[in-house]
């Protein structure tokens, strides 16, 4: 298999996104979760397999090499975890020889429910199976080692597509009800620049009249990009320095946060700043709320700082190497993101419906197998 050009292609493939990885060249949660997902669709389109268990490893192994080349970016293993539930899901329906097909002519019940799984499984059109398409699937066939492959890769294709569609229209599904969550007159906080708060705000601009407030995020201060983004979509905006967000949260009305990554015990790794707005909105009695996409859904622990995460910025922009003085007796440290305890946080918005961070670690159950936690 070393010397097969099609895995050659695409060892050079999966390289090229790891040193892309490292040198981060690709940034931001939704695009590494992209980039992987055609990674691997690549991948499964010209690997050779015999047997469900080969193709689960070849993987496996993509998702390790990934991960490792930048561990900090957490949607990357998430993408890989999700692939491979839906690989695992297709491989069991075409097993079983059990055609999907359509469910609104039958009677509902609780039990046909449950045992019809997710209500969005519900509704998929008259779809038929493996067995009946393209023939019996064979493992290991001595003859024909590439039936299987062969039988198998259509339906992964399509279950692989699925996956890149939810990615591409994720922030049409978060925003479209924002209009239900903002309300005319509030006043709603939000910090940095996250694409998703963006646009959900934006999404609810059109029927609700709201002023929002914009802390620049220093040292990054990517709340000045957010601000006029914003204001070019008429929304009222006021951008204001960190240091003010204790004092006005008694005027406002919501904070709305984006996340880096959702944990397992339903907190956040957020951008640096979330921790003291979701802090003061406590002490305010003021709601978070939180927009991400089911992809940030990740099933690991904060283990490293309980104020962050283990990544780190240049410090200079905290503290510049002019103040020689200082800079010898002081540590600096200037996380890119904060930890969010799920205390802090009152809803997760997200394109499959809004959750508390009690319910976190059931869909992450839903989206991901047990066998993946660890790659």
């Amino acid at each position: 298999m070393a010397t097969d050009p099609s895995s050659v292609a695409n060892q050079r493939v999966v390289e090229t996104l790891a040193s892309r990885l490292r040198r981060r060249q690709v940034v931001g949660s939704r695009e590494t979760a992209l980039e992987t997902v055609l990674v691997l669709r690549q991948v499964i389109s010209k690997v050779r397999f015999s047997n469900i268990d080969q193709l689960v490893e070849i993987i496996r192994s993509i998702g390790r090499k990934l991960v490792e080349a930048q561990p900090k970016e957490h949607t990357v293993g998430n993408t890989v975890r999700k692939v491979l539930h839906h690989i695992r899901e297709e491989y069991h329906t075409a097993s079983q020889g059990t055609a999907v097909v359509s469910t609104s002519k039958d009677t509902l019940s609780i039990a046909k429910f449950v045992l019809q799984g997710q209500p969005r499984q519900q509704n998929v059109p008259q779809k038929t199976t493996l067995n009946e398409s393209h023939g019996m699937l064979k493992e290991n066939d001595a003859d024909d080692p590439d039936a299987f492959a062969r039988t198998l890769k259509p339906v992964l294709m399509e279950a692989i597509q699925d996956v890149l569609d939810e990615l591409e229209t994720v922030y049409d599904n978060i925003s479209k009800n924002a209009k239900d969550h903002i309300h005319s007159d509030e006043i709603i906080l939000t910090i940095g620049k996250s694409s998703t708060v963006e646009a959900f705000l934006k999404a609810a601009a059109p029927y609700r009249k709201y002023t929002v407030i914009v802390a620049d995020t220093a040292p990054s201060y990517s709340g000045h990009d957010m601000a006029q983004s914003l204001s070019s979509a008429g929304i009222s905006t006021v951008l204001v320095p960190d240091s003010s967000i204790y004092a006005l949260m008694s005027r406002i009305n919501k904070v709305m946060l984006g996340a880096h990554a959702i944990l397992a015990n339903g907190g956040m790794f957020a951008i640096t700043g979330s921790l003291l707005a979701a802090t003061a909105a406590r002490a305010h009695s003021t709601p978070v709320v939180v927009c991400a996409g089911q992809f940030k859904l990740t099933p690991q622990w904060n283990l490293y700082h309980e104020y962050g995460a283990l990544d780190f910025a240049d410090p200079s922009s905290v503290l510049g190497f002019e103040e020689g003085n200082l800079v010898d007796k002081v540590d600096v440290v200037n996380p890119f993101y904060d930890y969010v305890r799920p205390e802090l946080i009152d809803a997760f918005i997200t394109n499959d419906g809004d959750h508390p961070p009690s319910s976190v670690y059931r869909l992450i159950k839903e989206a991901y197998d047990d066998e993946d936690y660890e790659l």
